[in-house]
């Protein structure tokens, strides 16, 4: 079914394709309607763990068995890793992709592959209002311009940017941002990474804003008090620090969305952003948490750039599959435009 809240347009020119978004926990398939430069709709829209399959192609076979249909002949996948060189390696997965053979290996007569955060940079260039919460600062009315900053908390942490020129069009940069180097700001942030320089040589923001990173925060503060406890579980982490069941959780929690806030305005800066969107599976966790927290506070806690940062709105996209929408984006922009 074609969602009313995805840009659609008209003509004669529409083409199906096969969207993936390929993390190191899950791999997603969909197929995808686009014409014009549009996205119609995405449907079919499957999960797999990546662990249950040894290759992206048993996924890939699985994905095709149940949907019981002979699959398209083009494919558009979003993948978490940089997208260089003749093979593919990801962080979080055993799996490996080669590109020069990926098409031949899928039955495919086309193949694009992006970067994951490049697609979720696709998806909120797609995406309406419906889809985009507002977090911090104004309030934006007229439609977007120049340049916006895309951050994603996930498994890791996806950073891009999305660029839009005067006649509608946009460009997409991705980028490993999120490998940064971590930025203490007060003395709590750098009695974490004190903590967490004694189990990595570098301590990236990614360590400390991403799903895992929570726990490398409990932990650090637990250390830090003298207290012998210890996460065991990254998900009811989360959901204890979400509820308030436990205390410890809960100030991990608060301390996560300050330090969000300190590497969006650090991003924002860097790219000179009217705009950052917030993305990823724990910006989801967070819609209605963020507003409420520090992260406003420390975003615009720049010092000479306090006033500028304060205009610049925060948004968290909210579709519930960005890459997949972002994959089909990429592919309608690329061959249907």
């Amino acid at each position: 079914m074609t969602d009313k809240n995805i840009q659609t347009a008209s003509g004669d020119n529409t083409k199906e394709v096969i969207v993936a978004d390929i993390g190191g926990t899950n791999a997603r398939f969909a197929v995808a309607k686009v014409q014009n430069g549009k996205v119609l709709s995405v449907d079919n829209e499957t999960i797999l763990k990546t662990a249950d399959y040894a290759t992206l192609q048993l996924a890939w076979d699985a994905f095709g068995q149940k949907i019981g249909r002979a699959l398209p002949k083009a494919a558009s996948m979003a993948i978490a890793c940089p997208i260089r060189g003749d093979i593919l390696k990801f962080s979080n997965s055993p799996w490996i992709i080669r590109p020069a053979l990926l098409a031949d290996q899928l039955e495919l007569d086309e193949v694009i592959l992006i970067n994951d955060f490049e697609a979720v940079a696709h998806a909120a260039a797609h995406s309406d209002g419906a889809y985009l919460k507002h977090i911090f600062g104004p309030k934006r009315k007229e439609k977007p311009t120049g340049v916006t900053t895309i951050v994603g908390p996930g498994t890791g942490l996806g950073v891009a940017s999305l660029m839009f020129d005067d006649n509608d069009s946009y460009r997409v940069v991705p980028s490993e941002g999120g490998h940064i180097t971590y930025a203490p700001c007060d003395h709590i942030d750098i009695s974490i990474l004190r903590y967490l320089k004694q189990h990595y040589r570098r301590v990236s923001a990614e360590r400390i804003i991403s799903g895992p990173g929570l726990g490398n925060i409990y932990d650090a503060l637990a250390a830090n008090a003298g207290l012998a406890v210890s996460h065991h579980s990254d998900s009811n982490l989360w959901d204890s620090a979400l509820k308030g069941t436990d205390h410890l959780a809960a100030a991990a929690l608060e301390r996560f969305c300050l330090n969000l806030g300190t590497v969006c305005a650090d991003l924002a800066l860097v790219h000179l952003a009217t705009r950052v969107i917030i993305s990823g599976g724990i910006g989801q966790l967070l819609a209605d948490y963020l507003p409420q927290s520090g992260f406003g506070e420390r975003f615009v806690d720049k010092g000479r750039f306090e006033r500028m940062l304060a205009q610049v709105p925060v948004e968290l996209l909210t579709y519930p599959q960005p890459g997949l929408l972002g994959a089909a984006a990429a592919y309608a922009v690329k061959h249907t435009k």
